[in-house]
């Protein structure tokens, strides 16, 4: 089963992984961004990968844990034109992007024939109102009221969602 996921991220390098050291044997990883240094205190990237595409850097660090793990990589942005059909052969798409609006599009566009698993509200540092939503197609893990915009992001929430996110396609991988 391939798990497909969109934007490698805090949320997506975490859970991906999460998802490698599980026992997972097949992801695809799309993002468009490159590593920066502020990316460092919450993403699975080391200092030396900064200037890198995301998706090259993730890829090198995932099979250092799994050396014949199938990974396949696209570094191009997602949009509704494209995203059907980059993640058409996926059976879950972890949703690990940045705007809104963009999260918004990948479970119009996947989550009708697919699971979805999203992440809403991971900024600032509180862990107590962590919580899943099922939001039409997708499960959706957060505190469902953090804005990235007015609290900054830590490792610890970023990690914990990824957990939780973790959790949700474990079960349904694994059944």
């Amino acid at each position: 089963m391939k798990i497909g996921i969109a934007g490698v991220g805090g949320i997506g390098s975490n859970v991906a992984v999460n998802l490698v050291r599980s026992g997972v044997s097949h992801l695809l990883l799309v993002d468009m961004d490159q590593v920066e240094e502020d990316n460092l205190n919450r993403q699975f990237y080391f200092h030396d990968q900064i200037g890198k595409d995301k998706v090259t850097a993730l890829s090198e660090n995932l099979t250092r844990i799994q050396p014949d793990l199938h990974l396949e990589t696209r570094c191009q942005r997602i949009d509704e034109t494209n995203c059907r059909h980059i993640f058409a052969d996926c059976a879950i798409v972890v949703e690990g992007l940045d705007r809104p609006a963009d999260k918004k599009m990948l479970v119009e566009h996947c989550g009708n024939k697919k699971l979805v698993v999203s992440a809403c509200g991971i900024a600032g540092a509180a862990l107590w109102d962590i919580r899943v939503r099922r939001i039409g197609s997708a499960l959706v893990v957060g505190d469902f009221s953090s804005d990235c915009r007015m609290l900054p992001l830590f490792a610890h929430k970023v990690g914990s969602i990824s957990n939780h996110m973790t959790q949700l396609i474990l079960g349904r991988y694994f059944q």
